[in-house]
């Protein structure tokens, strides 16, 4: 019998001249490499459109930063790859753009740029069913439209407040700029949000078309969409005056220590009788001309730990100082109720008392609550996570402020992360409100970009709405906006005081398109990629099914 060559042994793994293994194993590291190099591409490209956003703020870049990221979905070799590519661009994204909730999530931040990012391996597919077969005009002019549909139904569907909220939408990125929110008055920040999209997916096909004619027709949808904003800004009259107020906000900066965070503020607020509008305490920034008192104080959130129905000497100190500005205090009450459980109180405060509270409804997941605290109450042994449950309140209404000289002043109140959800101001638009006030805290990431990401929100909540908009901070940022979201004064994390603007009012009749039809793009949206969904998979069994035999 002959004895088996080492060269053609069928037992065991391949071997190379009596060399065994040697082949094999770089072989599988090419293949892994080549796997992974274009999803590890893809995980970085996702960071880049978050460079549009606040603090880095280069809102220009938003309009192309997508096309890296769908360049390596259109590339890819299958379907699947290119959903995988479109899940690691996702993930990307949300681990860069919430790089700042580590502190207070810790593991949790990689386990919801995980399940955030697989939202986006839809539009990965769409990308590359559309565009990566040979472009005709057809494709070139659907793209943009499909693309821009599923990217929106990710945003709409992780904007629920069980799955986190609507933060890091991609049109936020356009907030500085007036004549782009424009379409936020129409549909809201979604509106916003496909056009950017558009835009991208329309300059990925004018670089990879072969053809002139699926260029021209990307490039004529890309300028239309691109001019779609300055001229609803153009051609629509801007919200008509009726009025105007001027409005504090107190920062009293970072002060750890909950009674001295109290005084900080009180002081600040009692140093407000006679200053001027347009003036920053300690820092005179220009008196504007015919100044006046405030007619309303807004304290940020948290600002007392005291129960103002239950502690009177707290609530004293702050009837004192609506006494001594001429003016309502609207405080920020963050305490310990009378049946046990901590809730986020809006308080309007008077020379008379409490005249009325607003209820924090939608809480801060992990930050104020823990979803399923049973299951994932440990986070908060590694991380800042909420130690209990606070109460969500369960009324969204208006807080009946009036001006020092008595005319009704209804406030659309909301507290902190609230001003990231469309719904809530556009509730209280429709409800008659004056102006939008936000309260807010985020002393926990001072040093991030979260500051700056949570006081754009402001802005574009104005700009959808129609109605002037401050955020009162306790360490800043602090800002007043107009109805078409442009910014009036701002007092940065840097700073400590009193910003004091006078803010033109809307009237309370007056409503945007977006007030009227609310979420029609984004359901639109929804039901464009349904459509695609169904369509696709009918001409998927098509193709499946075996040809009738010949005759």
């Amino acid at each position: 019998m002959s004895r088996p060559s080492p060269l053609t042994d069928p037992v065991g793994p391949p071997v190379v001249a009596g060399r065994p293994g040697r082949g094999a194993a770089p072989a599988a590291v090419t293949a892994l490499a080549a796997r992974y190099r274009p999803r590890l591409a893809a995980l970085a490209a996702g960071a880049v459109p978050v460079l549009a956003f606040p603090a880095p703020g280069v809102a220009a870049l938003a309009w192309v930063a997508l096309v890296p990221g769908l360049l390596l979905m259109r590339r890819a070799p299958t379907a699947r790859e290119a959903a995988v590519r479109g899940w690691w661009f996702g993930a990307g994204f949300i681990l860069t753009g919430m790089y700042w909730l580590l502190p207070s999530i810790g593991p949790g931040l990689p386990l919801l740029a995980v399940v955030f990012g697989s939202l986006q391996a839809g539009v990965g597919l769409a990308v590359w069913r559309l565009l990566h077969p040979r472009l005709t005009v057809r494709r070139a002019l659907l793209a943009p439209v499909v693309v821009a549909a599923v990217w929106l139904t990710t945003e709409y569907a992780r904007s629920w407040h069980a799955l986190g909220g609507p933060w890091a939408l991609l049109g936020a990125t356009q907030w500085r700029h007036p004549t782009v929110l424009a379409l936020a008055s129409a549909g809201g920040i979604w509106l916003v949000s496909a056009a950017v999209v558009a835009v991208n997916t329309g300059v990925l096909v004018l670089l990879t078309a072969v053809e002139w004619r699926p260029r021209v027709a990307a490039a004529l949808l890309t300028v239309g969409v691109l001019a779609a904003g300055p001229l609803l800004f153009a051609l629509r009259p801007a919200p008509g005056p009726a009025g105007e107020v001027t409005v504090a906000l107190v920062q009293p900066g970072i002060v750890a220590e909950p009674a001295a965070r109290f005084e900080a503020s009180a002081r600040v607020t009692a140093a407000l009788a006679g200053q001027r509008p347009g003036e920053r305490q300690g820092e005179p920034q220009g008196e504007l001309p015919g100044g006046r008192p405030v007619d309303l104080v807004v304290w940020g959130e948290s600002s007392t730990t005291a129960d103002l129905d239950r502690d009177p000497a707290v609530l004293g100190r702050l009837r004192e100082l609506a006494a001594a500005t001429g003016a309502e205090v609207l405080a920020g009450e963050d305490a310990r109720k009378a049946d046990g459980r901590i809730s986020k109180d809006a308080v309007l405060i008077a020379p008379d008392g409490v005249v009325d509270r607003y209820r924090k409804i939608r809480l801060v997941p992990f930050g104020e609550y823990i979803p399923l605290r049973p299951v994932l109450g440990w986070v908060a042994g590694v991380s800042r996570a909420a130690g209990e449950n606070r109460a969500p309140g369960a009324d969204q209404h208006l807080l009946p402020a009036v001006d020092r000289s008595g005319r009704a002043l209804p406030v659309g109140a909301l507290i902190c992360f609230e001003s990231a959800f469309p719904d809530m101001s556009r509730t209280a638009a429709r409800a008659g409100a004056r102006m939008l006030v936000y309260q807010s805290s985020t002393s926990t990431f001072q040093r991030t970009w979260a500051p700056e990401q949570h006081v754009s929100l402001a802005a574009i909540r104005a700009a959808e709405t129609g109605r002037p908009a401050v955020q009162g901070s306790l360490t800043g940022v602090s800002a007043a906006f107009d109805a078409q979201g442009r910014e009036l004064a701002r007092l940065g994390t840097d700073g400590a005081g009193a910003l004091v603007v006078r803010l033109p009012l809307t009237a309370s009749t007056g409503l945007t398109w977006y007030d009227r039809v609310g979420d029609v793009v984004p359901l639109a949206a929804v039901a464009v990629t349904a459509g695609v969904v169904v369509v696709g998979g009918l001409r998927g069994r098509r193709r499946g099914q075996p040809s009738a035999p010949a005759r």
